[in-house]
């Protein structure tokens, strides 16, 4: 499985990981039968994403897709993020593996968690804005996973 520069570099110097302490929404995605769970944190003012942190239990495409998704949206009004796609993740980083495109979709989803955190501080229903984030019911193939040097997964070395 091969990964871009791109993927690789935000793998290996991830931007913006971190808390929030006083974040305006947060965002939390995945599960451990998954085993990647995404939690993104927003500062929000005059609807403007003034500041984005993460922290990401996965592999390293799961990392490098948080990483890339904070840049996007940092600066980015409210309606601008609201039209970010794993696509257009996956795109800034060069192309992910077929296998990985989950942790794509998880960024946009970790994303969007966020701001419906944020809509609902606010006293605001969330999904006519933001949608109905979907449960990650499923593990991605990594339970059956035969590990080796060359995986990718993020277990193995």
């Amino acid at each position: 499985m091969a990964y871009s520069e791109k993927v690789m570099d935000h793998f290996a110097n991830p931007r913006n990981v971190g808390e929030i302490p006083d974040a305006d929404g947060v965002g939390e995605v995945g599960n451990s039968k998954c085993g990647d769970i995404m939690r993104m944190y927003i500062k929000v003012k005059d609807n403007v994403i003034t500041d984005v942190k993460f922290k990401t239990f996965g592999c390293g495409a799961a990392i490098a897709t948080s990483s890339m998704a904070t840049e996007l949206i940092q600066g980015r009004t409210i309606d601008e993020v609201l039209k970010l796609t794993n696509a257009a993740v996956m795109e800034a980083l060069d192309g992910l593996p077929p296998v990985k495109v989950h942790c794509s979709v998880l960024a946009e989803q970790a994303i969007k968690a966020a701001l419906s955190d944020y809509y609902r501080r606010q006293g605001i229903d969330p999904v006519p804005i933001v949608g109905v984030i979907e449960e990650c019911d499923h593990d991605h193939g990594h339970e059956d996973h035969e590990h080796s040097a060359s995986c990718g997964c993020g277990s193995c070395s």
